[in-house]
């Protein structure tokens, strides 16, 4: 699952070649606490992924970079500019004792590219694609198809950060590249999520806000009132079940 990004994406050279001037940037947010989980519920696609402690922030979310981003970390969104196969990218932090549980990703539009920043430089620092592991290192990148199932894992005692990004994959047919990139600009760009005040929150992210928030109102119900919980619930699939049938 793991492929040589060098290799099969020459465009990405100078993310490496300047992974010294992305790795300040990355950590003058990190100083700064800039590099966090998402304010309230405003993250569907990595929500589960804040519980873990993992944390993030946006420089881009197919489309434009985002405005904390072109402020915090100019240099950085200026390269990704540079290379239109950049779809989206972040910087992730993993903070000691972390993990992702095992995943995949279901849209098989892009690979995954990983490159160490600020990273514990250790075997115990580690992620697990479909059973290869690989162990980051500062100034080091790899990349792998995300549809298989992965695992990450932060044993160590210091903070882990790289540049995550989202490739385009290349695809055999060209009706195919456009529907890849269509989808990407109306669908995955819906998943965008803010830094901070002044940066778009997508679609899909304003309606999940208050689903997610109803979900939690209802699961501290059926702990304090289980029956009434159960009445409501049923309550309204009844209603839906109707509605259905009366259109």
């Amino acid at each position: 699952p793991f492929i040589d990004p060098g290799k099969e994406f020459p465009e990405l050279a100078p993310l490496r070649a300047n992974w010294p001037l992305i790795r300040d940037e990355a950590v003058a947010l990190q100083q700064m606490q800039k590099i966090r989980a998402a304010d309230g519920y405003t993250d569907i696609g990595f929500n589960s992924f804040f519980r873990r402690g993992w944390k993030r922030f946006y420089l881009k979310w197919y489309g434009t970079a985002h405005p904390s981003a072109s402020e915090l970390c100019p240099q950085t969104t200026a390269l990704l500019k540079s290379i239109p196969t950049v779809k989206a990218a972040m910087f992730a932090e993993l903070p000691p004792g972390s993990e992702l549980r095992p995943h995949r990703d279901p849209f098989a539009g892009s690979m995954r590219l990983h490159l160490g920043l600020a990273t514990p430089n250790d075997d115990r620092c580690f992620i697990d694609v479909d059973g290869q592991r690989h162990s980051w290192r500062d100034g080091e990148w790899t990349m792998f198809d995300e549809t298989y199932i992965h695992y990450a894992r932060n044993d160590t005692d210091q903070d882990r950060i790289i540049l995550f990004c989202d490739i385009e994959r290349p695809m055999r047919w060209r009706w195919a590249a456009a529907v890849n990139r269509f989808v990407g600009r109306s669908l995955l760009s819906a998943g965008a999520s803010p830094n901070q005040e002044g940066d778009k929150t997508g679609g899909i992210n304003r309606v999940f806000r208050y689903f997610y928030a109803a979900r939690l109102k209802a699961k501290a119900l059926k702990e304090r009132n289980n029956p009434l919980y159960q009445t409501l619930k049923w309550g309204i699939f009844i209603l839906v079940v109707v509605g259905i049938v009366l259109l």
